[in-house]
């Protein structure tokens, strides 16, 4: 299987640290590949700039992949969903593009074309931040799948 992390902005040398972290430990599991898009700052407004920054994810999104956009009005998943989620896909067999949108979110369009919507919470997150939650995540659900100790949650 393969997942996409599709993401705007570059992460700060700390975030990165940690995604790589996660990156590493997620290689047991499944090819990962994470692409970045700068943000579009000098756009004249903020729509124009999550329309600029589409149009840059969109081209890093393989054709045939489920896109699973990162929005704050997703579906907010427990670890354990995530897994199942996860399993879904697996199934599924096509890859998956999980996208992160910028400091202004993401283009109306790229969430219309989105098979899913994931939300990690009502907290506003840095984006970058919000990767490395979402690399963890990703990391966290494998294990649940394989029955190995690294989730201890008391979620049913």
């Amino acid at each position: 299987m393969e997942i996409l992390v599709a993401a705007v902005g570059k992460l700060r040398p700390y975030y990165r640290a940690a995604a790589d972290d996660y990156a590493r430990r997620l290689k047991r599991y499944v090819t990962l590949h994470e692409r970045e898009v700068r943000e579009a700052s000098r756009a004249p407004t903020p729509a124009a700039q999550v329309a600029d920054e589409a149009k840059r994810l969109e081209a890093k999104i393989a054709a045939g992949s489920a896109v699973v956009a990162l929005t704050r009005e997703g579906a907010g998943w427990s670890s354990r969903a995530l897994a199942a989620q996860l399993e879904h896909w697996l199934i599924g067999s096509q890859p998956i593009a999980l996208v992160i949108g910028g400091s202004n979110g993401l283009d109306p369009s790229l969430l219309a074309r989105a098979h899913s919507r994931w939300s990690l919470g009502p907290l506003t997150l840095p984006h970058e931040l919000a990767r490395v939650v979402v690399l963890e995540q990703l990391y966290r659900a494998f294990t649940i799948l394989r029955g190995e100790p690294y989730h201890k949650g008391g979620e049913r």
